[in-house]
This record gives structure tokens, sequence and C-alpha cells, in this order.
């Protein structure tokens, strides 16, 4: 089985900056594509950036401009920068490995 880890979460004011990290037992340069979501309280899981093998990246409209996913495959791990957060940003942030492989999240929380 494919362990997906997340790290990097945290407490931040609106306006602030958090950088998530995501890292895969077998190496997260395997997959050709990963992913983060994120699920909040009362609200439907929501795609939020993806990055495939050829650094092609795609963004959910709430988070353009302010994230921004990338790999890094000399030390086998995804990124989501997150700048100017907002407190709709508050959720539990996954990594997903080639769509299949979660990892077990971690909290970002957003205050006003």
């Amino acid at each position: 089985q494919v362990h997906v880890t997340e790290s990097g979460g945290g407490l931040v004011q609106a306006g602030g900056s958090l950088r998530l990290s995501c890292a895969a037992s077998i190496g997260i340069s395997r997959f050709n594509a990963v992913a983060w979501h994120r699920q909040a309280p009362g609200k439907q899981r929501e795609l939020v950036a993806r990055i495939t093998t050829g650094d092609a990246t795609t963004y959910a409209d709430s988070v353009k401009g302010r994230f921004t996913i990338s790999r890094d495959n000399g030390n086998k791990r995804v990124y989501l920068q997150m700048n100017n957060l907002k407190p709709d940003d508050t959720a539990v942030y996954f990594c997903v490995a080639g769509n299949s492989y979660w990892g077990q999240g971690t909290q970002v929380t957003v205050s006003s």
C-alpha cells in the first residue's frame, strides 16, 4: 500500500501564508498526477490544485492567483504554496497521488 503524508498546516491570520508538503512512500515523483483537495466542515470536498509529470497545473477558481502547486523531483515532494489566505480557505487539506492514494490530511485554519 502507498502511504501519502502531508505536513505544513497550521493556524494563520487572514492574509498570511503557509506551504504544504506532500510525500509518498514510494516516491511522489512516480505518480503522473498529484493533487491537493480540501474538505471544510459542511462543504463538499473540493479539488484545489493538480500537477502532472509534465508540470502542467490546474487550480480551482477560488484559489487561482493565490496558491501555487509545484513539484520538487529531487526531494520527492509536491508543495502547495498558499498566499493571501482567507478564512474560507480553512479546511483539512489532502494530498492525492495518482487519483487513488490519499493522505490523512493536514489542518489549515485561517482566522479573521
